[in-house]
């Protein structure tokens, strides 16, 4: 989660050097955010002066004095939405059950289907070639694929100039601004640079199978949604907490969670570096030396990742791998049977 300064009054500024952002030099974990800025130059050479002024340049956000009385409502949002997703897993996990058993209840014999399939008048290339494509995909490209068109989706919406004062105040975790709650979910989603959101991507890509295949797809969407709102909060604890206030995106610390969760499930695994394939190393080992590089950053005071929240993030996802089988779907049974009688009442 990259994340950057706020001065005073917060102004953001860009360089005249290819595609760079500064900002001030008080900011937690980063003092300055390197964001590409393609987008905007590809219309004029390299050498050709600029007709317009770029409407990026100068543009300001509120940063209020930060104190630990604007911790409540952040804290308040964090353990609702956290409860909320959990709640909705355990609701889409009964009505995908309920469905899956109604559905081979209504299965026809062998000989109804077998009469069926002679005198259909359907034929396979009436098929929806979408829904075959669906349908063929594994449970965990299910899950990613609609992660990553949110992301792409503000993204693009990122390149709109006329929509980036309100990007900055809803998609950028901001514990001084007036919307502090929201952004601290949409933030998850939200990716300025190009690089960021291709690695980013890729990442929760190569780990979300040995995820989904050990969670299921339900409770994965209910810890990465827990976990980018968790680490959102992590990161403005840390900012309240230095007096440091300053913007935060990226799903850095939603995807931490996953890392640290795959890595402690599957410790012997080998994982290697895309750009040295010939060196590899074990998941165990990897999350740990991550993890006190986060903690460093966060002790030390470097400033170009968020550490904050990717060490929150990976906490979360411990916390999920050691805790929340045991405690936290070892109770759902209650829920369940809860929901259940209230369906049948609802009925």
């Amino acid at each position: 989660m990259f994340f950057r300064n706020v001065r005073s009054f917060g102004e953001l500024t860009i360089c005249c050097k290819p595609e760079l952002i500064k900002l001030g030099s008080s900011r937690l974990g980063c003092g300055r955010l390197k964001l590409h800025n393609s987008f905007h130059n590809s219309r004029r050479g390299a050498k050709r002066p600029r007709l317009e002024p770029n409407p990026l340049d100068n543009l300001s956000y509120e940063s209020t004095p930060l104190n630990s009385k604007g911790l409540l409502k952040p804290f308040l949002f964090t353990v609702g939405v956290s409860t909320a997703s959990l709640v909705g897993c355990v609701i889409w996990e009964y009505e995908n059950l309920r469905t899956h058993a109604a559905s081979l209840l209504r299965k026809p014999g062998t000989w109804l289907n077998s009469q069926q399939k002679k005198y259909s008048t359907h034929s396979k290339s009436e098929v929806n070639q979408l829904t075959k494509w669906w349908n063929s995909l594994r449970p965990s490209d299910k899950v990613f694929y609609p992660i990553f068109a949110a992301n792409l989706l503000v993204f693009g919406a990122w390149r709109i100039r006329s929509l980036q004062p309100f990007m900055v105040k809803y998609f950028c975790s901001n514990p001084g601004g007036a919307a502090k709650c929201i952004p601290m979910v949409l933030s998850t989603f939200s990716h300025y640079s190009p690089f960021h959101l291709a690695a980013n991507m890729y990442v929760l890509y190569s780990f979300m199978p040995a995820a989904v295949a050990s969670l299921g797809k339900e409770q994965f969407v209910a810890m990465y949604l827990s976990a980018g709102v968790i680490s959102s909060f992590a990161s403005v604890l840390y900012k309240v907490l230095l007096n440091q206030p300053g913007l935060s995106l990226g799903a850095s610390g939603a995807i931490m969670s996953v890392l640290s969760f795959v890595c402690l499930q599957y410790p012997d695994t080998r994982l290697s570096i895309i750009f040295l394939p010939m060196y590899t190393f074990a998941a165990g080992s990897a999350i740990k030396a991550i993890m006190a590089i986060d903690l460093a950053g966060v002790v030390l005071g470097w400033r170009f990742f968020d550490h904050a929240a990717h060490l929150g993030g990976a906490l979360f996802g411990i916390v999920w791998c050691y805790w929340g089988g045991q405690h936290v779907w070892g109770n759902r049974d209650k829920f369940l049977q809860y929901y259940h009688n209230f369906r049948k009442d609802t009925r």
